[in-house]
C-alpha cells in the first residue's frame, strides 16, 4: 500500500460526501473558434451571437444559427438599400 492519499474530490456544498463526477458525453462543449471583430457593431453583436451555443445542448443550436443568419442577411440587404451618390439628371434640349 502507499502512504499517499488521493486529493478530496468534490464535496456537497455543506461538507458532506463526495460529488461523483459524471462524465456526460452529450453535454455541451465549447468549440473554442475565436470570432475576430469586423468594425462593423452590428455584425460584430451577431458573430458574438454565436458563441452562445457553446452553452447549449446540439438542438439548441438551430434557433441561434438562424438567429444570426437572419441577421446577417439583413445588414447585407441593408447595404443595397442605403441610399448611395445619386446621379445627376440629364438635360435634354429639344
Amino acid at each position: 500500500m502507499s502512504d499517499s492519499m488521493p486529493a478530496p474530490g468534490p464535496q456537497e456544498p455543506d461538507g458532506g460526501v463526495p460529488v461523483a463526477e459524471a462524465y456526460d458525453p452529450a453535454a455541451p462543449t465549447p468549440l473554442g473558434v475565436q470570432r475576430v471583430p469586423t468594425g462593423d457593431a452590428g455584425v460584430d453583436a451577431l458573430l458574438e451571437r454565436l458563441g452562445d451555443v457553446d452553452h447549449l445542448a446540439a438542438d439548441g443550436h438551430l434557433e441561434v444559427y438562424e438567429d444570426v443568419h437572419r441577421g446577417l442577411r439583413d445588414a447585407l440587404t441593408a447595404l443595397d438599400t442605403r441610399p448611395g451618390p445619386q446621379p445627376e439628371p440629364h438635360n435634354h434640349r429639344s
